[in-house]
């Protein structure tokens, strides 16, 4: 769509890691957008004078219906990321509110907008799930246990209770996006140096390796959220994955490809629960999603493979 038939979209947690390329491919498409941010001076010097920028942090509902009010669709990104150590009281606390209670204060607003928004497009996570070992996990796949499906259990409810005023609603479950600012950074630079220990040969997967893990290149997580703008189809819960089944082991492997380094150094699970409490759970949970919506819809990957989409996000995450 573009020109006169673009669309204006609403997008919050616009200057993150998905948020900003998703603001540049919905320019591209010729759509208009309207970013929420918690700073305003901020999101105007990170998107360019293309995108109206307007404040989110103290914001009540009232601001922010006018903000939504007469917008095509809504894209909700914000959330405070999960991977910040140990899960305490004080980070489930916190994590709750960034995605919870936002996403309530969000529909909210949005439910009283005098001309209410066609389309809610919510973040969710693969967490969703739980730790589901060799099982394929569709989008009709029952939830796991544990406080991240738990918590997502929450997100989610609190997105779809748009859908109950005729607002169509999708719940976007990521997993592990490749690209530079996600979790394949964190994993070749887990330490505040420049040296990664994958080019010192001592990278490898965490726990047995055997856990199966959802990924996507950041392009084609961009791209679903973009089509999940524009077309009717993407509703309810979307499998943000790649077409190929990997494992944590087979992710150590195509990460020591891309770098030409080994990949056999395992790190221990019980290191891990040692350093990281109940997060560790999160990083050992076997989940074998397949994205049923995207092949009904036909959505074209450009990084169908493990092994082009970590090379592709570990050039990016090098040259950066």
């Amino acid at each position: 769509m573009s020109g006169k038939n673009g669309l204006r979209v609403v997008v919050t947690g616009a200057t993150g890691f998905i948020g900003r390329p998703l603001v540049a491919a919905l320019l591209g498409r010729g759509h208009s957008v309207t970013a929420l941010s918690r700073s305003r001076v901020k999101a105007e010097r990170m998107l360019g004078p293309g995108v109206t920028c307007r404040e989110w942090g103290g914001a009540g509902e009232e601001e922010w219906r006018l903000v939504l009010d007469g917008a095509d669709a809504v894209v909700h990104l914000a959330g405070e990321s999960i991977s910040v150590g140990r899960w305490s009281p004080e980070v489930k606390a916190r994590l709750r509110t960034s995605r919870v209670d936002t996403t309530r204060r969000l529909v909210d607003a949005l439910l009283q907008a005098s001309e209410r928004p066609k389309a809610l497009i919510s973040t969710s996570a693969a967490g969703w799930y739980g730790d589901r070992g060799d099982e394929v996990l569709t989008e009709a796949s029952p939830r796991g246990e544990g406080f991240l499906a738990d918590l997502c259990a929450e997100w989610e409810s609190e997105a779809l209770r748009a859908a109950e005023s005729g607002v169509r609603a999708a719940v976007m479950r990521v997993g592990i996006v490749m690209g530079d600012g996600g979790a394949l950074r964190k994993m070749l630079y887990p330490f505040p140096v420049r040296v990664s220990p994958w080019m010192l040969g001592l990278g490898g997967p965490l726990g047995s390796g055997r856990q199966y893990v959802p990924w996507i290149h950041l392009n084609d997580a961009v791209g679903l959220f973009a089509a999940s703008v524009e077309d009717p189809e993407y509703s309810g819960p979307v499998n943000l994955t790649g077409p190929e089944d990997a494992t944590a082991r087979g992710l150590a492997r195509s990460i020591g490809r891309a770098l030409h380094r080994p990949a056999v150094l395992p790190v221990p699970a019980f290191a891990l629960r040692m350093m990281l409490g109940e997060f560790a759970g999160s990083l050992l949970a076997s989940q074998r999603l397949r994205s049923t919506v995207a092949e009904r819809s036909g959505f074209a990957f450009q990084y169908p493979t493990l092994d082009a989409a970590v090379a592709a996000a570990v050039a990016d995450i090098r040259a950066g």
